[in-house]
Formats: structure tokens, C-alpha cells, sequence
């Protein structure tokens, strides 16, 4: 399955920016989706972006639509995830995760292996 190192996260005041990256282990990750989701203290887990194995096609949750942008590089196993405009409730445990298939999803049981997560908190 290989393993999933985010990397990126960190504090950052109310407008700021961060890039999360998510370093892949293994000789799957060109052909599966990617995802992140991210879980802030006290709630449950949820669907942030993904991408599809080729990088075509992206969706994203509405709370963070046309400020977040996900993108992957296959040749560096590696995929990220820039977000501008960050905003106080963004603040949470970011996760990235590898599909089961090759077509984005937003359903997290179609997610076999995930990482560890890199915090990320913005300050009002």
C-alpha cells in the first residue's frame, strides 16, 4: 500500500496561506486518486479536495471552494494542497489519503491508506 507523509502545516493568521504537500510511497500512487480531508477538535472527519489519478478532474467541498486548490505531481509521488484565504474554522488535523480507484471521490471508504496529518491553525 505504501505511506503517506503530509508535511506543510503550521500557524498562520486569518487571510494567510499554506501549501500542504503529501509525499507517496510505492509504485500506485500514479494510478490512484488522491484526497485530503481534515478534522477539527471535537468533530467528525471530513472531505476537504481530491484529484483524479491524471489531474483532470478536482472537486472540492463548498467551504473551501475557490480558495483551496489541490493539485498532484506523479512524477514526485507527491500531491498538495495550496490554501489561500484561510480562515479560523479551517483550523484542523489535515489528512491526505489514497483512493481505491482512479476517479476523484469524496466518500472517505473509498480511501485505503491514509497519513498521519499535519496541523494546521489560523488565528483570528
Amino acid at each position: 500500500q505504501g505511506q503517506l507523509v503530509e508535511s506543510g502545516g503550521g500557524w498562520v493568521q486569518a487571510g494567510g496561506s499554506l501549501r500542504l504537500s503529501c509525499a507517496a510511497s510505492g509504485r500506485t500512487f500514479s494510478s490512484a486518486a488522491m484526497g485530503w480531508f481534515r478534522q477539527a477538535p471535537g468533530k467528525d472527519r471530513e472531505f476537504v479536495a481530491a484529484i483524479s489519478w491524471n489531474g483532470v478532474n478536482t472537486y472540492y467541498a463548498d467551504s473551501v471552494k475557490g480558495r483551496f486548490t489541490i493539485s498532484r505531481d506523479n512524477a514526485k509521488n507527491t500531491v498538495y494542497l495550496q490554501m489561500n484565504s484561510l480562515k479560523p474554522e479551517d483550523t484542523a488535523l489535515y489528512y491526505c489519503a489514497k483512493s481505491i480507484f482512479m476517479r476523484a471521490t469524496q466518500e472517505e471508504y473509498e480511501y485505503s491508506s491514509w497519513g498521519q496529518g499535519t496541523q494546521v491553525t489560523v488565528s483570528s
